[in-house]
């Protein structure tokens, strides 16, 4: 298993992200976590995967002490809508506007991961197309002031209420709208073990 393939390999995961953590231990992998901070700051030209990926990338590129048998993992997640990327709320009220526009519509949700060794950098990337039913606003205000939107990508957690009440199709992986494309890591770091 992979575990076993890697075990000359040191991971090191630089996500602050619960959910990002957990899906590393439910992958069953030894990892360590490595957090510094960065200005998540990218140029108005980008669009959709471009984003994400160039946001993976510049979270990487924070760390320059990389050993021989590292892989270093970096992630960035953005939601997709009316051509326009949605990041973490500021605010409740920007939470629940979010929300709000995500109402009675279908919009992306995109994940990067950065994979960086001594020799190479290398960044995969899913879309997951998720429609939310037309939501109240008392079942945005419910969800705002009673779960955690503000350290979410769009404002929402598709494994939260908001999920189960509000979401009526999916497009792709359910993980990846958690935060990580578990398969696409899963193969990366297959292939990145055997080179």
């Amino acid at each position: 298993m992979l575990k076993d393939i890697l075990a000359n390999k040191t991971i090191i995961l630089a996500s602050g992200s619960p959910r990002r953590q957990q899906f590393f231990k439910d992958l069953n992998l030894d990892f360590t976590i490595q957090l510094k901070e960065i200005e998540e700051i990218y140029p108005d030209h980008l669009k959709a995967a471009e984003i994400s990926d160039y946001l993976a990338k510049l979270k990487a590129a924070a760390f320059t002490d990389i050993q021989p048998n590292d892989i270093l993992i970096t992630s960035d997640t953005i939601v997709w809508h009316n051509n326009k990327a949605l990041g973490k709320p500021k605010s409740l009220e920007e939470a629940a506007s979010m929300i709000a526009s995500l109402s009675d519509d279908t919009h992306e949700v995109i994940t990067s991961v950065c994979f960086k060794t001594v020799d190479q950098i290398k960044v995969v990337h899913q879309t997951t197309k998720v429609t939310f039913k037309k939501l109240s606003k008392e079942e945005i205000d419910y969800y705002v002031n009673t779960c955690k939107p503000m350290d979410k990508a769009g404002a929402y957690g598709i494994q939260e209420w908001i999920g189960f009440i509000g979401i009526s199709n999916i497009e792709g992986s359910y993980f990846n709208v958690m935060g990580l494309p578990t398969h696409l890591v899963y193969e990366t770091l297959t292939t990145l073990a055997k080179s």
